[in-house]
């Protein structure tokens, strides 16, 4: 005689509850790194649009500024924490490479014994983190997520690097997702190109430092390598996320690509052809880049900037380091 197993299914759709955010305490102006890299103020603003970014104190690491923006989403969305029974972050700055951050924030805020687990997925950590938040709860497996990007990108930054190092800040952005009547997250179109690996990312192992044969590992690019790809092939994947919701790029309310560089972000506006009605998140001059943190930081503020966008259609887009890249539109809670 054989059993059958029981099976469970979640709610059709979820969306998006709140936001939260937790930005470096200190704020780094171009002046303050130019030396090094034998820079200009001009230069920076000229290819990045940064004028300053967020940098955390020595004693705040990521889990710390995770902790700050989960506790605020959680708040805001008026879902008691011991009810969250999913926590991902998505990081690359967690400062040990066990235990997780999740598990950590995830008794910080009060929603232990939820399931926890971080990914590492760079600049597009956090649309994966949504796009598997969405998933699980639809497949029954959770009810509540807790979903956020952290990094303290400053501990993996050589100030002498001119590929890289000025774009970068510390920070964190935390979005709580559950059930909806109606869809408030659309499929993802994700990927990965591990052919490119060598374009972007750490410059050397933990094992070398150890053994003395590399210096502490820090974080490089091929700054043209990534802005090619991230201009030509990513517009692509935009307008592909646009098809999978069924929507057109007039529909947005608002845009908000991963923050790696302004003039990545205006080329993008460009090519999907961005009515002057669509509001494009901009927070990398304030912020600089906070990698898997940069999507939902950049959401929030938009947030406490436009609250009518509230219940408007937005596109995000992250990619980067592997390189990987996910786009999806969302509903703006």
């Amino acid at each position: 005689m054989s059993a059958t197993l029981n099976q469970v299914t979640g709610p059709a759709y979820t969306r998006i509850y709140s936001y939260g955010a937790a930005r470096g305490e200190n704020a780094v102006p171009n002046d303050d790194l130019i030396g090094p890299i034998d820079s200009s103020d001009e230069w920076i603003r000229q290819r990045t649009g940064i004028i300053t970014r967020v940098r955390a104190d020595k004693g705040t690491d990521a889990i710390d500024l995770a902790t700050t923006a989960a506790a605020e989403a959680i708040e805001k969305a008026g879902v008691p924490a011991d009810q969250v029974d999913l926590v991902i972050v998505a990081t690359i700055s967690n400062p040990k490479q066990s235990p997780s951050v999740s598990a950590i924030v995830a008794d910080r805020v009060g929603a232990n014994p939820a399931a926890a687990y971080d990914v590492n997925a760079a600049c597009a950590g956090y649309a994966y983190a949504i796009t598997q938040a969405d998933a699980l709860i639809k497949a029954g497996a959770a009810r509540y997520a807790l979903v956020i990007g952290t990094e303290k990108l400053s501990d993996i930054v050589d100030p002498t690097d001119r590929s890289i190092s000025f774009l970068l800040g510390d920070g964190a952005g935390a979005a709580l997702i559950g059930p909806s009547d109606t869809p408030g997250i659309a499929p993802a179109v994700w990927g990965s190109d591990g052919s490119k690996a060598d374009a972007v990312g750490m410059n050397s192992t933990l094992t070398e430092f150890r053994d003395g044969e590399a210096a502490w590992p820090t974080l490089r690019q091929e700054g043209q390598t990534v802005f090619r790809w991230a201009v030509w092939e990513m517009a692509k994947v935009a307008r592909e996320a646009l098809e999978k919701a069924g929507v057109e790029a007039s529909d947005l309310a608002a845009f908000i690509p991963h923050q790696a560089n302004m003039r990545i972000i205006d080329e993008f506006a460009k090519q999907l052809k961005l009515p002057e009605t669509t509001v494009i998140a901009r927070d990398i001059e304030t912020t600089g880049n906070t990698s898997a943190a940069s999507i939902p930081l950049a959401s929030h503020r938009l947030m406490a900037e436009h609250p009518e966008l509230s219940g408007g259609l937005a596109l995000q887009i992250g990619f980067g380091a592997g390189l990987v890249f996910a786009a999806q539109v969302v509903v703006l809670p």
